[in-house]
């Protein structure tokens, strides 16, 4: 068996930038285990996968080692396929994820604009595990629904922090953001996700569901500018719209091609 896979840098204007994904269009699901399989093979922060089914295309992402219940920069690279590759024609994809529900990614220009469902986060207590995994201790806490947020004084704090991988991933979370207001932009964040196979995860969309309405409420507006502070840098434009959010980014094309599957 012969399957198409794309690579695209989301969240970016150039290759070698933002967050590589691998996309793979069905024309019917496989089994988990190969779904898995191709993940891993892949070793890349996200692959994902979508059949379409009517009007939308059903998608699931995985990581080398877990199916996520959401990946924005996969999204945004499965979306930016459809548009330019696989003969979607019209500017608005929707897509269904059993796990985050419906999900519409629209192309306006050279921007892909992602409508994600909002978090709820909560305060939580900073704990000895939560300053242990880290070299700089943050000033609050919160968490989501599958993360934990962990704010900081300044952006050079969440350049220079030096995370302990080994003590993140036994936490129970998907992953830690870390975020501080921003000095060119509103504000900048970082995710690590040692628990899902992932150390450092480049620039993350999903994280944005929590990081945008945290910080709309904090600087008293609803259009924000964030930059993901990994090596490769991500650079997101964002909107507040209460029970959801709108990620917006670029991509590129790094490679076409074909998996063979015995």
């Amino acid at each position: 068996m012969r399957q198409k896979i794309y690579q695209v840098d989301a969240f970016t204007d150039k290759v070698f930038s933002g967050n590589p994904a691998a996309v793979c269009p069905l024309d019917h699901w496989l089994s988990d285990d190969i779904l898995q399989a191709v993940a891993m093979e892949n070793n890349l922060a996200e692959t994902a996968f979508y059949v379409k089914q009517d009007n939308q295309y059903q998608i699931r992402w995985f990581t080398p080692t877990v199916e996520v219940d959401l990946c924005g920069h996969a999204t945004l690279a499965a979306a930016f396929v459809l548009f330019n590759y696989e003969n979607h024609l019209n500017n608005l994809v929707t897509f269904y994820s059993p796990r985050s529900g419906t999900l519409t990614v629209e192309k306006q220009g050279d921007f892909l604009t992602l409508n994600f469902p909002t978090d709820t986060i909560e305060p939580i207590e900073i704990t000895r595990a939560l300053t242990d995994a880290f070299d700089i201790k943050p000033v609050l806490a919160y968490k989501g629904k599958t993360d934990y947020l962990l704010l900081y004084n300044k952006e050079e704090e969440i350049k220079n922090i030096t995370p302990n991988f080994e003590l993140i991933g036994k936490l129970p979370v998907r992953g830690i953001i870390i975020s501080a207001k921003g000095n060119s932009v509103d504000f900048v964040s970082r995710f690590f996700a040692p628990q899902c196979g992932i150390n450092e995860d480049p620039v993350t969309g999903s994280a944005h569901t929590t990081l945008i309405p945290y910080w709309a409420k904090q600087l008293h507006k609803t259009k924000l500018t964030a930059i993901q502070l990994s090596s490769r840098k991500g650079y997101l434009s964002c909107k507040y719209l209460n029970d959801r959010v709108e990620i917006s980014g670029q991509a590129k094309l790094y490679l076409t091609g074909e998996i063979y599957i015995n």
